[in-house]
């Protein structure tokens, strides 16, 4: 049996508070971002009056909290932010006061995840808070429902064990998906259940789904489609032969609609960026050679083609849809990766943008000049710009548009590779996660709180 624990932390040394925030415009519109790629499911943020004209240094930090492993974002909803690590064999759910870092509880695990491919052994996954619960999948399939208030166990459930699932390349990585009161999660089993939706009150099993394609690192995205609510699951991970594509759900009973294989050929690949439907399509991606595709859905809910291009095949990033153009990163790999525009109604790339980020940093020979690039970075579509967080550590407003892509604003907040986790912004509050050592500076693994709220 797995043992668990949870308790009220005392104050946390890992946690450090530098100032308040500035108070928010009274005319600002904030929301939560209790799920990841936000409430909106696709990295678009409805926040207003956030602060375009940084300050020098770039936006004013707010506290940081030194963690443990793992590639999670941080959930928030309401004062509460619930962040996913891990420290030495426990992954650990952990609730802090989202505007200071104040500790509110902690819950953690037994954890015995080593990576295969030498990437950190901390969960993948993003917590989910849905009203007064959280919801929690680890790296090797141990899910939580937890108490938001006091962090107090619901119900759990080993997914590894009920459903003899493998490690995958990378462990258990898409995040749950709360779609009214289910609980859907791309489980991925040997021969079935592809998908499973969990009651989310108690866990009991209300359907399973497919059983062709295993689990992928993308998170199940709701839309509505020709007036029918569907779930769109991307599957597909680690397989032999390498199989996995794009499955529409009816929510309501599991029945599958359509499906579309839609994955490399190289087994050492796996699906990663999320659905983007936009209106009755639906645009899908992927690295290692596969390239991306706009399926059109029909009104009876079978698909067809519209297009497919080797112009985006996004890694991990998932592209954002803004007036009928797509712009997301292409590229496998840091040096080979760039932000890109591809109109929507023909598939056609606009432009391909590869700015230098000439930084210079003190070392003991003296002052160092290096070119770096946002590589394979992640976007967030907010107060009517881009914020977007580079690979390396690089935070940039952008200004995008068919015609051209212009930096508005940039800074270097740390020099740490795989900075992969999107930025999320909640109440004119920017979070960003540090996932490796900063390599000027030392600093280890960081959650990261920014001051972005504009001058009231």
């Amino acid at each position: 049996d797995w043992a668990n624990q949870q308790f009220v932390p005392p104050p946390n040394p890992m946690v450090k508070f530098h100032r308040a925030p500035k108070s928010l415009p009274k005319d600002a519109v904030t929301e939560d971002w209790p799920i990841f790629l936000g409430p909106t499911h696709n990295s678009v943020s409805r926040e207003t009056r956030l602060l375009k004209k940084w300050p020098k240094g770039g936006p004013r930090l707010v506290w940081e909290m030194h963690r443990g492993s793992g590639y999670s974002s941080p959930a928030i909803s309401g004062s509460k932010l619930v962040y996913l690590h891990r420290e030495g064999a426990e992954e650990l759910i952990e609730c802090l006061k989202a505007e200071t870092g104040k500790p509110i509880w902690r819950y953690g695990y037994e954890c015995r995840y080593r990576d295969r491919f030498g990437y950190n052994n901390g969960p993948r996954t993003s917590a989910v808070i849905s009203e007064d619960r959280v919801y929690s999948l680890g790296v090797e399939g141990k899910l939580h429902c937890l108490e938001l208030d006091s962090g107090e166990l619901v119900w759990k459930q080993d997914l590894f064990k009920k459903y003899g699932l493998r490690q995958n390349f990378f462990g258990l990585g898409p995040t749950p998906l709360v779609e009214g009161n289910l609980l859907i999660i791309n489980v991925g089993a040997p021969g079935g259940p592809c998908v499973v939706a969990f009651d989310k009150t108690d866990g009991k099993v209300i359907w399973k789904a497919g059983n062709q394609w295993g689990a992928s690192y993308a998170t199940p995205v709701p839309a509505t489609v020709h007036g029918q609510r569907r779930v769109f699951v991307f599957t597909g991970g680690e397989s032999r032969p390498p199989s996995g594509g794009l499955l529409c759900i009816n929510p309501v009973n599991g029945e599958i609609d359509f499906r579309f294989p839609w994955r490399s050929r190289s087994y050492e690949s796996v699906n990663a960026a999320c659905p983007v439907v936009i209106g009755n399509q639906v645009f899908i991606t992927a690295s290692y050679k596969t390239g991306g595709a706009l399926l059109n859905i029909n009104p009876d809910l079978t698909h067809s083609l519209a297009w497919n291009t080797d112009d985006l095949g996004a890694h991990f990033g998932t592209p954002i849809e803004k007036n009928g153009y797509l712009y997301g990163f292409d590229g496998r790999n840091e040096p080979d990766a760039a932000l890109v525009c591809i109109e929507l109604a023909s598939g056609k790339q606009m432009w391909r943008f590869e700015p230098p980020l000439t930084e210079t940093y003190e070392t003991k020979r003296g002052p160092t000049q290096v070119d770096f690039g946002i590589y394979r970075g992640s976007l967030v579509a907010a107060d009517g710009h881009f914020l977007c967080l580079g690979e390396m550590g690089h935070l940039l407003w952008l200004d995008l548009s068919p015609a051209e892509a212009r930096i508005l604003a940039r800074t270097w907040l740390f020099a740490a590779r795989h900075t992969w986790c999107g930025p999320v912004i909640s109440r004119g509050l920017l979070y960003i996660v540090q996932n490796d050592l900063d390599r000027v500076n030392q600093t280890t693994p960081r959650l990261l709180c920014y001051d972005l709220r504009a001058e009231p």
